[in-house]
């Protein structure tokens, strides 16, 4: 908790695809991170090429990061997780593409997140 006992409203919007740069693998860490702090609660908005990000079934290399594993730790710490609806689109991702603890969302749904938000932080 910060000041005053009030908990701590972030929001993380991730911009970046999942693999290639290390700032959607940066932002899920410390989204985990905070997801585990109590009286924290952490929203996480997958926008543009961060949309793939939350893709189920994902495969990657032995003791390399599995960003589909690190939704699944904001998840489980009561964080919720949205995806841009047009940007899943213009990926040729489908409802049925993304993970369980995932969900299609809308800017009007990231407008309401940002105004919930005490911290915005943009990955």
């Amino acid at each position: 908790m910060h000041s005053g006992g009030v908990p701590m409203k972030t929001l993380f919007i991730l911009n970046e695809a999942p693999y290639g740069s290390e700032r959607t693998y940066n932002g899920l860490r410390l989204a985990g991170a905070l997801s585990k702090q109590e009286g924290s609660s952490v929203r996480v908005f997958l926008i543009g090429d961060g949309a793939s990000a939350a893709r189920k079934g994902q495969k990657v290399p032995q003791g390399f990061y599995n960003v589909e594993v690190m939704l699944g730790n904001v998840s489980r710490h009561d964080g919720e997780i949205g995806i841009c609806g047009t940007c899943m689109d213009a990926r040729g991702i489908t409802d049925g593409d993304i993970a369980d603890q995932t969900h299609r969302s809308t800017l009007a749904e990231l407008a309401e997140w940002t105004a919930w938000a005490d911290k915005v932080l943009v990955f």
